[in-house]
């Protein structure tokens, strides 16, 4: 999609701290870190939300989460971490671009604070 943030920051046209990069996903850390340790997780093909994923998706969203436990690790996360995905208006979603927020190297408190 022309116009959306995480697709331009997935293709490196917009600037941003990347952690980790394949063929599928694009890591990088959130400019408004919620936790000392607060990074996107963003699918490289654009999809919407949750609410979009379709059939041709699981590969990709398979491949997705089996990365987080490798991404966690590399950010030196071994005591925990919290993995995020918001959906519409209603769940706060600010971008419309699937993306999982990993956050962690603090107690996660539920409700989140």
């Amino acid at each position: 999609m022309n116009d959306c943030i995480f697709c331009k920051i997935a293709e490196k046209e917009i600037p941003s701290e990347a952690v980790y990069e394949d063929d599928v996903i694009y890591v990088f850390h959130d400019l408004n870190p919620q936790a000392p340790v607060h990074v996107l997780i963003v699918t490289k093909k654009h999809i919407a939300s949750l609410d979009a994923v379709e059939f041709d998706d699981i590969d990709a969203l398979g491949w997705l989460i089996t990365k987080v436990k490798d991404i966690a690790a590399s950010l030196g996360l071994e005591n925990g971490y919290r993995l995020v995905s918001n959906c519409g208006e209603d769940g706060m979603q600010t971008v419309p671009h699937l993306h999982f927020h990993l956050l962690g190297k603090r107690k996660m408190l539920w409700p989140p604070g």
